[in-house]
């Protein structure tokens, strides 16, 4: 009996980033890493605890969305487009079709979660329960009264393409990828299905062949990850370092290296949620060197800042009502909502903010503070 071939996964997956380069042009080249280790990730699904979300955003149109997604369709197992796949149909793909899971690839995402589009929760839930295994959702099946409960398994490996960006809850699974036009001088081979479709089945099929042989490998593998890497971040990049690391060659060090270069950019792009912007805006522009300012100070120097949702939050400046409901979810570092407090000044009274109230929630919730910030401003005092 003869041994299976060995193959070679360093030079497989060198094979897959050529063929990615010859129809994508990716802002940078950790994009190449991880868009290569995602392809072969699918083939292993079962090995890994997680599954990343791949997404392929950008501003504008014309800038390489969907054709990364259809040269990723090419070299993943059973890719399953699910433009206008309703939720229901997805929750029953997910669990196998013909007893195969499939990779589903959402082209237009932006038609399902962008600023004109209705309530797809359930598509959400749906796209956010797959990232891990073991996370069923659960619906009543059968007609009137007789209806079960059934649990539908989403773990399956999910692409996606759109303008704009994806909900906080769904981006912070994925591995982002910011597209753009290409420039005169960034020159791709043009895509030709009937062509070249055949060559990514080629190397697909040796993805899946040598995943087979990297399973014992990857199974229960737990990689060393790059030093401040943790939390979400890590799960994210867990699977695709497991990957690098059972290929080998020099891919576990460029696995690292684009793991470190783009988590490192994410932090410093993302401003977090729109209570986590409003604490950092209040304690790196607002509150800076003030331990106490009235609630008509705060918003006119919220307004006032450039860069800021504040000015036109859903057509409106924020005003004092909006502010103390999006400060009260946050709690004091005695476990109290932050709410405002009687501020005295120039013999009256006012509402206003305390610093010490908002410490903790600084503490928890917002980036570290500027290396230098800005010049403190003048005392509660003096400001009304």
């Amino acid at each position: 009996m003869t041994e299976p071939n060995i193959i070679d996964g360093a030079a497989l997956l060198d094979e897959v980033e050529a063929f990615h380069r010859r129809f994508n042009v990716f802002p940078h080249e950790s994009a190449y890493v991880a868009v290569v280790l995602w392809d072969a990730h699918a083939h292993l699904l079962d090995c890994f605890e997680s599954t990343p979300r791949l997404a392929f955003l950008s501003p504008e149109p014309g800038s390489g969305k969907s054709r990364a997604l259809e040269i990723v369709e090419t070299l993943v197992p059973n890719p399953m487009a699910a433009v206008d796949a309703s939720a229901a149909a997805l929750f029953r793909s997910a669990s196998g079709i013909d007893g195969k899971r499939p990779t589903i690839l959402f082209d237009e995402i932006d038609t399902v979660f962008g600023p004109k589009a209705g309530d797809n929760e359930q598509l959400r839930g749906f796209i956010n329960a797959g990232h891990r295994r073991n996370r069923p959702m659960f619906r009543c099946v059968g007609d009137g009264a007789n209806q079960t409960v059934q649990a539908f398994h989403s773990y399956t490996a999910v692409a996606v393409a759109g303008l704009g960006y994806l909900p906080d809850t769904i981006r912070d699974r994925s591995v982002n990828i910011r597209m753009r036009r290409r420039a005169r001088n960034e020159k791709i081979e043009p895509y030709r299905t009937r062509i070249h479709e055949k060559e990514g089945f080629a190397l697909r099929d040796r993805l899946a062949a040598w995943a087979e042989q990297a399973a014992e490998h990857v199974t229960g593998a737990w990689p060393d990850m790059p030093e401040d890497i943790t939390d979400r971040p890590a799960d994210v990049w867990e699977p695709l370092l497991a990957v690098a690391d059972a290929a080998g060659g020099d891919w576990p060090d460029r696995a690292r290296a684009a793991c470190t270069a783009m988590v490192t950019a994410s932090k410093a792009n993302d401003k977090g949620s729109l209570g986590v912007r409003l604490l950092t805006d209040l304690r790196d522009h607002v509150m800076v060197g003030i331990d106490r300012l009235p609630t008509v100070a705060i918003l006119d120097r919220l307004n006032a800042l450039d860069d800021a949702p504040w000015a036109d939050l859903h057509g409106r400046p924020l005003d004092n009502r909006r502010l103390g409901k999006m400060l009260a979810d946050y709690m004091t570092a005695d476990n109290e909502p932050i709410t405002s407090r009687n501020i005295k000044t120039g013999g009256s009274v006012l509402k206003g903010y305390y610093a010490s109230d908002l410490l903790d929630a600084w503490d928890r919730y917002c980036p570290p503070p500027p290396e230098s910030p800005l010049p403190p401003l003048p005392r509660t005092e003096t400001l009304v």
